[in-house]
């Protein structure tokens, strides 16, 4: 049944897609550029993103760091995890079959799985609240929380930065080369495992940024709450086109308004919100198989 709303209330849905699907942009930029330079799918990467999670909720609520102390050491331990899961699991089966390294990406994701729950027991733990981000201010009859208009200013920041290390210095014009041929690149001079370690680095970087943003929206931590976000995320990287960070960008905006309007509109239809960006997925790459801004791609033989 569609529901009708005032203008308010649709602005409110509006703002709240947008801060969903920021979160989902910052997520899924690290699957695409994993994927644009080794071709791998990084399933492990939502399990990066609980563990930052834990990595915060332990700095701020057992060892009483203060916050942006937290924050900062949280992004750190993060991309050093990132960098490390690459070193130890994925760089010594990088001449191995693409098979090969897409099942030991899903093994690393269940040693993650697991091993939270052994760590920290699979009991949800509640993620400290900041008042400042949480408490509601009224606008012209809207109800904004802070976080959700704090959530697509980081974002945007963070690609905006992002965009600007791939294309104007020589970390991202290494990375540039190595993901348009990996072979040249490293006939070329340019040294691969640093490069891939950084592309590792940075974006379980901003997954650790995503985890802090969603933790602040959604105050609950536990073992496997980057399941369904990361299988999300994923999604929203094929949608854009998987490989291009603007594609990953315009993907998680494009499921985030969508789950929101959809339960906005069908509130009969929550129980299916997971499923919008499945039903998305399908119906564009029906039409767009390389995604909306992703590129056909030629195989070499």
């Amino acid at each position: 049944m569609v529901v009708g709303m005032t203008l308010s209330t649709f602005l409110q849905q509006l703002i709240n897609g947008l801060s969903l699907g920021s979160l989902y942009a910052l997520i899924a930029i690290g699957y695409t550029m994993v994927y644009g330079i080794l071709k791998l799918i990084n399933f492990a990467h939502g399990d990066i993103f609980m563990m930052a999670a834990y990595f915060a909720y332990f700095g701020i609520s057992v060892f009483f760091l203060p916050w942006y102390v937290t924050f900062i050491i949280t992004i750190l331990l993060t991309m050093l995890l990132g960098a490390g899961i690459e070193r130890m699991a994925y760089r010594p089966l990088r001449e191995a079959p693409k098979t090969s390294l897409l099942i030991s990406a899903i093994g690393v994701s269940f040693l993650l799985e697991n091993l939270a729950t052994y760590l920290f027991s699979g009991k949800p733990q509640a993620f400290p609240e900041f008042p400042v981000m949480t408490t509601p201010i009224f606008v012209g009859g809207l109800s904004i929380q802070p976080v959700s208009i704090v959530i697509p200013i980081v974002a945007f920041f963070l690609m905006t930065v992002l965009l600007f290390i791939i294309n104007k210095t020589k970390v991202g014009m290494a990375m540039r080369a190595v993901s348009v041929d990996y072979d040249t690149a490293k006939l070329m001079g340019i040294k691969i495992d640093n490069v891939i370690s950084s592309t590792f680095a940075i974006g379980s970087g901003l997954a650790a940024v995503g985890a802090l943003l969603w933790c602040m929206k959604y105050p609950s931590v536990l073992p496997l709450m980057g399941v369904v976000p990361g299988l999300k995320c994923f999604i929203a990287a094929v949608i854009g086109g998987i490989g291009n960070v603007k594609g990953a960008v315009l993907g998680g905006l494009i499921l985030g308004f969508s789950e929101v309007l959809m339960v906005a509109f069908f509130p009969s239809l929550t129980g299916y919100r997971d499923a919008v960006a499945f039903i998305i997925l399908i119906i564009i790459l029906l039409f767009l198989p390389n995604g909306i801004l992703g590129k056909k791609q030629v195989e070499k033989v």
